[in-house]
């Protein structure tokens, strides 16, 4: 191959990628990506693309750098149904079957990881309006993530051209987009006000969690996304995806992506001949011709399929004398019960049936009520996990992180008023509990409540500002308060926050 810059800058340059944005490009695509960044450089206003890679391999990525290059490197390409057979089989199949399942609560939660300008979370949403009957009475999750602030934009505004609904059906541009002047078609509202677009870095954040609502998923779309990252990096996101599902939920990558050393920890079902991975009760190995599903089956009763890990035995420790004195001898520590360590292994390998499972008895402490209550939640069981929360508040009532989770279980269920109050309570037990002010501003932002959600956010920002940039922040499962600053910044920048 033949490129413009020195092998040498391209190398650095693509080790800088990696490191900084967690976008893989090998040596065989570094055509493409000496291609992308002569645009970026172009666009910021580098008239020479070697003082464009020397100023971001030297100097701290700025916030417009790093959007602008996000834009560049990945392929925003997408348009509307786009692989037919995935709807296909959304419409037919799947869909079908998780309306019966939730047929009582009504419930149905569906993310689009790596939406770009909105098409395939649009997609989704008009899926579901055709199948579902009544759908006004059911509560409707679609989240649609992406890294660009840019791109959330213009997925948010809802507004398309012609292109975007190339292969696609003629039906879906008649009855769900109103045409608008220039060739520009818009998105319905009634289709438009079913996706939440919010900005989320899958390489670098945390997932599953209430806090972006990524948690007790039933589909999870995650398409032409994972060909970007490392293979280290495939595993973590696939895992945390894996993590974000409830039992029996699926996972559905592009046919270019499809890597049953990727996805080992899935089910690879066939659905009249495109592969789509779900998460159950055993792992299942890959096999030619897969069985196919039928339109019309029963939901499967699902079992935990991980084992208890258990905890290495201590080594009571030698007792050594030195010069006949004898050393004071190590009290050998009081048993400890590990039930809390294993469920909190399960949980973090997304296996909830199992934590419940060692959770469920009399003498819980208050870890193992908090542990037991986000287990219900990401399994979608939001009656059990109000119950369990309840519980936990009733003997601890001065504690501020059961108030947030409990208002983060009634935002779920939908249950505003009720979660706007259990925040606030929050708020009065601990003034700078930041992610409190975040819930009750997203809330208020919702509700139509401007300068309510404003002044939360405002807040938000400044405690983050009295923090150390690596400060864990509490309830965040990891989430330090730099991180979060950004991610705010972000979301403000594309229009999803006041």
């Amino acid at each position: 191959m033949k490129y413009t810059l020195p092998e040498n800058t391209l190398l650095r340059l693509s080790e800088f990628i990696a490191g900084n944005l967690a976008l893989h490009f090998p040596k065989e695509r570094w055509n493409d990506l000496e291609r992308n960044i002569a645009t970026a450089a172009k666009e910021l206003g580098y008239s020479e693309i070697e003082n464009f890679i020397q100023q971001i391999l030297s100097s701290p990525l700025t916030r417009e750098h790093l959007e602008v290059l996000t834009n560049h490197l990945t392929i925003n390409e997408t348009y509307f149904w786009r692989e037919h057979d995935t709807f296909d089989a959304l419409e037919q199949q799947i869909l079908p079957q998780l309306i019966r399942l939730h047929d009582e609560e009504k419930r149905i939660r569906i993310w689009s990881a790596g939406c770009s300008t909105g098409e395939e979370a649009y997609s989704i949403a008009i899926a579901l309006n055709r199948i579902i009957p009544n759908i006004n009475d059911w509560n409707i999750t679609i989240l649609a993530s992406d890294i660009s602030p840019r791109i959330l934009r213009k997925a948010s505004a809802g507004e398309y051209s012609e292109w975007s609904f190339r292969s696609s059906p003629q039906w879906l541009k008649e009855k769900y987009f109103l045409h608008k002047e220039k060739n520009k078609f818009e998105i319905i509202p009634e289709i438009k006000n079913m996706v939440k677009f919010e900005y989320l870095n899958l390489a670098e954040d945390v997932f599953p969690s209430p806090l972006n609502n990524t948690n007790a998923m039933d589909i999870i779309f995650c398409r032409n996304v994972l060909m970007y990252f490392t293979q280290s990096r495939v595993k973590q996101v696939v895992r945390g995806l894996y993590n974000s599902l409830m039992q029996g939920g699926y996972l559905v990558v592009s046919a270019t992506e499809l890597s049953f050393q990727n996805f080992s920890e899935f089910a690879a079902i066939n659905f009249s001949g495109m592969v789509i991975y779900q998460k159950t009760s055993k792992k299942l190995k890959y096999q030619k011709p897969l069985p196919v599903i039928e339109v019309e089956y029963k939901p499967v009763l699902l079992k935990p399929f991980l084992e208890p890990i258990k905890i290495i035995e201590e080594i009571e420790p030698q007792i050594r004398k030195i010069e006949n004195e004898i050393l004071p001898i190590i009290e050998k520590p009081a048993h400890i019960d590990s039930t809390y360590e294993e469920a909190l292994s399960s949980y973090s390998q997304g296996n909830y049936t199992d934590v419940i499972n060692k959770l469920q008895k009399d003498d819980q402490t208050l870890e193992e009520q908090i542990l037991l209550t986000r287990a219900y939640a990401n399994q979608g069981k939001l009656a059990d996990a109000l119950k369990s929360c309840e519980k936990a508040i009733a003997s601890n009532k001065l504690d501020p992180r059961l108030q947030y989770l409990y208002a983060t279980i009634l935002q779920e269920n939908n249950q505003l008023d009720e979660a706007v109050a259990s925040l606030k309570r929050a708020i009065y037990l601990d003034t700078n509990f930041v992610l409190s002010y975040y819930s009750l501003g997203n809330i208020y932002q919702r509700l139509g409540n401007v300068n309510h959600a404003k002044k939360c956010f405002e807040n938000v920002l400044t405690i983050l500002n009295k923090c150390s940039q690596e400060e864990i922040l509490p309830e965040s499962e990891g989430l330090t308060a730099g991180r979060f600053k950004e991610i705010i910044n972000a979301s403000i920048r594309s229009g999803m926050l006041l």
